[in-house]
């Protein structure tokens, strides 16, 4: 075969690489928006209009595995990893917040790697879930939910693995970080409420004598 022959069939190859890699960030897009228009709505309390934006991004990230098939090279790519991260990241929380069973990686349809660094992800969503219970006043629901974050954060810990299979350590840190602040400001609140009630306690024994 002549050489202008096997340069031609390799532009054949890459152009549809190419096409499928265009098609391919335009769906990965889609999944990031829609996971966190389902995350902002989760927080704001509206779990139906979480829903259905989180099954429309379950459909894109089927879809987005089917269209790559045999095309590994752009289905592991950072971007698909990003957008499948995105996803698992707002399928925990939903779980969380409706007190259903987490589906699994397979259920999802995505990688293992990309899972558990949605996990990683999901801790500090947790964190931003126990914020706004704190500002409302409900800490025991903050404190039950940091408690929730430290269990994840245990099992996230356990793996070990070198930065090329998955960069784990990241994540790792980053929760880490994200729990002692979490603590902080727990312990911080707890102190708060326990002068509040004591000096409510002696103004009321004011009044009573």
């Amino acid at each position: 075969m002549k050489l202008a022959e096997i340069i031609a069939r390799i532009k054949e190859v890459l152009d549809e690489k190419d096409s499928l890699r265009e098609e391919a960030l335009q769906v990965t897009r889609e999944i990031v928006r829609l996971s966190g228009d389902a995350i902002k709505a989760m927080h704001r309390g509206e779990l139906a209009l979480a829903r259905e934006r989180l099954e429309k991004a379950s459909k894109l990230v089927k879809e987005l595995k089917e269209k790559l098939k045999g095309h590994e090279d752009l289905y592991y790519a950072g971007y698909v990893q990003t957008a499948n991260q995105e996803f698992v990241e707002a399928m925990l929380l939903f779980s969380y917040l409706t007190k259903e069973e987490f589906p699994g990686f397979e259920e999802l349809g995505v990688p293992p790697q990309d899972y558990i660094l949605g996990v990683g992800d999901f801790i500090g969503e947790l964190r931003r879930h126990f914020l706004i219970n704190l500002m409302e006043g409900r800490i025991e629901v903050a404190e039950e939910t940091y408690r929730f974050m430290e269990s994840v954060y245990e099992e996230l810990i356990t793996l070990e693995y070198p930065k090329g299979l998955v960069n784990i350590r990241q994540k790792q840190d980053q929760a880490r970080y994200v729990l002692e602040r979490t603590l902080e400001d727990l312990t911080r609140a707890k102190i708060n409420k326990r002068v509040e009630d004591k000096i409510e306690g002696l103004l009321n024994a004011g009044k009573d004598s």
